[in-house]
Formats: C-alpha cells, sequence, structure tokens
C-alpha cells in the first residue's frame, strides 16, 4: 500500500475540494491546495490553466495530485458560451495538471470525472466497463478523460461521481428549503433514476483510492441508486413534510435550460470496483443518508 504524506488539490474551494482539504488537514497530511491568485499562504501554489502556467516547484515532494477544477454544470443555463466554458475548463485544466503530474511524477493522480459519462442508461444498471454515452456531457467526461491518461506510467484513477449530497450545498442544499416548507415534489414524473453518494462517503472513497492500488475508471455512487420520486418521498419522510408539488419537466426546461437533462435524465450507476476492493459505504441507502443528512 503506498504511503501518502503530501498532496496537492486543484478546486479546493468547491464542495468536495473543501471538505477534502479539511480532511487530510485534520489527519496530519501536509495539502497544498492550487490557486488562480498570488499564494498567500505556504499552503497554497499557484497555476492559471487558461495559459498552462503551474509553479512546479511549489508542488516539489508532492505524493499526490487530486484534480477536481472545472466549472460548475448547474451553476448556469446552457449557452452555447457556458458549454464552450464547461468543456474547456476541464480540458484545459487537466492538460495543466497532467503535464506536471508527467515531470513529479507523483505515487497516484486522482482526476474528476462524472457519471454524466455514461450518458442516459434508464433503468439499466451501468458499471465501470460500460461504453460511454453520446450527449453533450458524456462527450465532455470522455475528452476529460482522455486528457488525464496522458501521464505515463503514474498510477490515475478517474473519479465518475454521483449526485453528491450535502445539505448545504449541492442539489440536495437547493432542494431543503422547498421540501421544509412542504413544497418538495418529484422532478418530472419521478421515474429517472438518481445516483448519489454522500458528502461523507465521497471522501472517504477518495482516501481509499489514493492508498489502494486501484487505478482506472471509479464510480462514486452508494450501491442503491434510487428513482427520483423515492429520493424526494424519503426527503419529506426525513423532514416530516409532505411532498405534494411535482415539478413538471416543461416548467424545469423553462426555468434551468440545458442542465433539465440531467435532472430528468436517468443513469443507474452502480460502484463496482470500489465494491469488489472492499470499500464499505458507511451511507449505502438513501432513507439512512437523508435521515442522518436532515437532523
Amino acid at each position: 500500500m503506498p504511503k501518502i504524506d503530501k498532496l496537492a488539490i486543484t478546486g479546493a474551494s468547491g464542495l468536495i475540494g473543501s471538505a477534502l482539504f479539511g480532511h487530510f488537514k485534520s489527519r496530519g497530511y501536509s495539502v497544498v491546495k492550487l490557486v488562480r491568485r498570488k499564494p498567500k499562504t505556504n499552503e497554497e501554489v499557484e497555476w492559471n490553466p487558461q495559459t498552462g502556467f503551474i509553479d512546479i516547484a511549489g508542488l516539489a515532494g508532492v505524493d499526490a495530485i487530486v484534480h477536481l477544477a472545472g466549472a460548475g454544470v448547474g451553476d448556469k443555463r446552457w449557452s452555447a458560451a457556458y458549454r464552450s466554458e464547461i468543456l474547456n475548463s476541464r480540458l484545459l485544466g487537466t492538460t495543466t495538471i497532467a503535464k506536471a503530474v508527467t515531470e513529479l511524477k507523483p505515487k497516484v493522480f486522482i482526476s474528476a470525472s462524472a457519471i454524466g459519462y455514461y450518458g442516459e442508461t434508464g433503468s439499466r444498471a451501468v458499471t465501470e466497463t460500460d461504453r460511454p454515452g453520446d450527449d453533450f456531457l458524456a462527450t465532455v467526461c470522455r475528452e476529460w478523460e482522455n486528457a488525464a491518461n496522458t501521464v505515463g506510467d503514474v498510477r490515475t484513477v478517474k473519479l465518475r461521481t454521483g449526485l453528491v449530497l450535502d445539505p448545504t450545498a449541492g442539489a440536495l442544499g437547493r432542494m431543503l428549503p422547498l421540501f421544509k416548507f412542504g413544497l418538495g415534489g418529484r422532478l418530472g414524473n419521478g421515474k429517472q433514476y438518481w445516483s448519489w453518494i454522500t458528502l461523507h462517503d465521497q471522501i472517504r472513497a477518495i482516501e481509499f483510492l489514493l492508498k489502494e492500488k486501484i487505478s482506472g475508471p471509479v464510480n462514486l455512487t452508494a450501491p442503491n441508486p434510487v428513482t427520483n420520486q423515492e429520493f424526494t418521498a424519503a426527503l419529506a419522510r426525513a423532514l416530516h413534510r409532505p411532498a405534494l408539488f411535482p415539478a413538471p419537466k416543461f416548467a424545469l426546461k423553462l426555468v434551468i435550460g440545458g442542465f433539465s437533462t440531467e435532472i430528468l435524465g436517468s443513469k443507474r450507476v452502480l460502484p463496482k470496483v470500489l465494491q469488489d476492493n472492499g470499500f464499505e459505504f458507511s451511507y449505502p441507502h438513501i432513507t439512512t443518508a437523508l435521515s442522518e443528512l436532515v437532523k
């Protein structure tokens, strides 16, 4: 098992990155975060994915690099310009980091991807060996992973992350206020599968992957994906509120735009690699996960 003492993180201001930074700091690791400005502390290293600049000297001695940076897919409407930003932020950032990995040769390189890789799967369960989809986000994920594959013989893990659940941010953070007032309900017809994971298990899984000799794509999703209707019903029960107000498909498309295809689309994704290698989820079921998160 490789020993990891020092690691670097991109995207350390995001939901996953900030939690990961705090997690490793609390456990005595030496952690630096890459920032797109002049560093203010010795825990920061400058980089600029737009220009390809990265302070290699500031990363000297790192055992692992965890690359999480990229424009949020749900942050804005998907105009042509923002679609380009979603793709380019991933390609430019990953290309820049990959060059640093090739030069530094850390023990492991972990690069973000997403379950968008699989496209629409309906009720069909997919694992890491399944083929990619052909929609916009599937194309983004495929190109994203290809950029991470350019680091030569450094062990590389590609995180195909699902819907990360945390009450302070992300999809759950946005849904909670409505459900607390009894105004929540299923989205569309509610039959679409949501492949989810708690932030707690996301961080545990990344630490597991740093230490285990695993490479290639890894699905970061709980082993029990649920339909949107099951998800919203479980959230309502956890809050002791009704879920009487479904959001119709046309309204979501009108308000959200292109990202509505992800909310209304179905991805039933299973974490085969994690389970085959002995990872145990703290929250494998949605009922216990949501009860813990909203209490």
